[in-house]
């Protein structure tokens, strides 16, 4: 049995959530969601999870946030930031801060999907 890469999303956007998975499975990966930084750090997901398809602005902890407290627990998952902010500055930021891009919604699924795949190339 071929095991799948597990992509996990989280996004405090219901729609996202809703949306996302799909895209992913057709792109072959596995695909789980959380509401909230907390949400993921709470569950027993963290081992399994090849990549991060993470929101910078949420409620309580924030995108940025989960990457410090990843970083903290030597956890080492490759993130894809997604924001729907258009700030320019954010990108540069962010991948100088150990993501692997920044995508600024709505993006295209391609371009996810090649910021997945360098991802998972780097993890």
């Amino acid at each position: 049995m071929v095991t799948l890469p597990l992509i996990t999303v989280i996004d405090d956007d219901e729609s996202v959530r809703e949306s996302l998975p799909d895209l992913l499975k057709e792109y072959g990966f596995d695909a789980q969601t959380f509401s909230s930084a907390e949400d993921f750090l709470a569950s027993e997901s963290i081992a399994e999870t090849r990549c991060l398809v993470l929101d910078v602005a949420m409620p309580g902890m924030t995108g940025p946030d989960l990457q410090r407290e990843l970083k903290l627990r030597e956890q080492t998952i490759p993130i894809v930031f997604i924001t729907a902010r258009r700030d320019e500055a954010i990108r540069p930021r962010l991948i100088a801060q150990g993501a692997v891009d920044c995508l600024f919604k709505p993006f295209e699924p391609t371009d996810l999907l090649q910021a997945l795949n360098t991802a998972l190339r780097a993890g």
